[in-house]
């Protein structure tokens, strides 16, 4: 799949073996003592601080941070590689936990083109200080999501949140929802409205507000159906006032967030091919030990026929996800398109994969002693995650036909 080995440098087999060691040692070892943990109410209560501090010392957390500031230098040209490598392991472990590391790593990456220099030194400083620091891209609204990423460039659809301009400051008002790592968040990539008179494209900025700011209220932790150990949260903004040094981009932040959006499609499929992993892993060892009907069930030509099914699932999103990932690093004028389309087709596979995991467990399929169905809700997430999966049709098409782009979602 993914990792094997023929398609790795020396760098990625290094980073893909200390990661495997962490979700082998460190993760699995968790859930398998924990299995009704992630149902806690207690959003903070759900996944222990050493969870963490163990990514931490394994140097998970600094990918994407300037080596300058304590990061772990990765080679520029396979970026967006090495990091789906990751994210597919971390994900086999638990995709929750994947996400809140890759929200981190999208934003310091964000972050280090972005920020004047003496705010990341700043911010770095104190994201290597403590491991449960993590970071939000608060973009989503309660009244637009994915839609707004379709070509409708046009003073109607601006954001809801808006910052105006007073004397030295920003004062950013509105709300933010369906924020990965929202609930937990220390710092924010906050996005508004600052240019009522023209389109989205031309009048959205972008601010780095740090939790503690005044006028910032985390008001609610979504209760998501899977990927359940990273808390999704809504975030209200009341006269919120920012330093005018904390603007990252002034009207063309959506075009700017190309850095953070092009490798978010690729590490969403890479999530959920660690998910597909992970289940078709837990399934292989599950018919290779259970006896019916007189055999072991693998042995049983629907058992098979299902097992064979999964793994070629999993290769095609494995080869496509190479491809999109590939071409982000190389600046192909594909990688948009790419991009796209591994996002769609990897969470779709891998729904079907896990639909099938979970029913050749039968009965344990269902419980959650056993952890199995746990994959499937995880997989459900990612045809929502990082837009929903007919925009990302639309924006395929509109690819492929420029001349239509504007004619769709009515």
């Amino acid at each position: 799949m993914y990792f094997q080995d023929r398609y790795l440098t020396d760098e990625q087999r290094l980073m893909r073996d200390t990661c495997r060691r962490y979700v082998d040692g460190v993760v699995v070892p968790f859930l398998r003592e924990n299995r009704t943990r992630e149902w806690d109410m207690d959003p903070t209560a759900r996944l222990v601080p050493e969870i963490l501090e163990e990514a931490d010392a394994a140097g998970l957390r600094g990918l994407g941070v300037p080596e300058r500031f304590g990061g772990v230098a990765l080679e520029p040209t396979a970026l967006s590689q090495t990091l789906a490598l990751v994210a597919t392991e971390l994900a086999r472990g638990d995709s929750g936990l994947a996400d809140k590391l890759v929200q981190n790593w999208k934003i310091s990456v964000l972050i280090s083109q972005l920020a004047p220099e003496h705010l990341q030194e700043e911010y770095f400083a104190r994201y290597n200080a403590d491991p449960q620091f993590l970071m939000a891209h608060c973009l989503t609204e309660p009244r637009g999501a994915s839609d707004r990423w379709l070509p409708y460039n046009a003073p109607s659809v601006n954001m809801d949140t808006r910052a105006v301009r007073d004397g030295d400051d920003w004062v950013i008002n509105g709300r933010k929802h369906f924020i990965s790592n929202g609930y937990d968040a220390s710092l924010f990539v906050v996005y508004a409205n600052t240019d009522d008179a023209v389109g989205l494209q031309q009048g959205t900025s972008s601010f780095l507000v740090p939790r503690e700011t005044p006028g910032l209220e985390v008001v609610r932790c979504n209760e998501t159906v899977g990927g359940r150990f990273m808390n999704n949260g809504e975030i209200a903004f009341v006269d919120c006032r920012v330093p005018g040094d904390h603007l990252l981009a002034h009207n063309d932040a959506l075009a700017k967030a190309g850095i953070y959006f092009r490798p978010g499609k690729v590490l969403v499929a890479a999530k959920s091919l660690g998910i597909g992993v992970g289940a078709y892993e837990e399934t292989v060892a599950f018919v290779r030990e259970r006896v019916q009907g007189g055999r072991v069930i693998l042995h049983h030509q629907a058992v098979a026929s299902r097992v064979a099914d999964m793994a070629t699932r999993l290769e095609a999103v494995g080869a496509l996800l190479r491809h999109a990932a590939v071409s982000v690093d190389e600046g192909s004028p594909d990688a948009d398109v790419l991009c796209n389309m591994v996002k769609v087709f990897a969470s779709h596979e891998v729904v079907a994969v896990c639909k099938n995991a979970m029913e050749l467990h039968g009965g344990y399929g269902a419980m959650l002693e056993v952890g199995i169905e746990k994959y499937l809700r995880d997989a459900l997430i990612n045809l929502h995650s990082d837009g929903t999966t007919d925009v990302s049709n639309f924006k395929i098409v509109q690819a492929m036909f420029p001349e239509t782009v504007g004619s769709y979602a009515g």
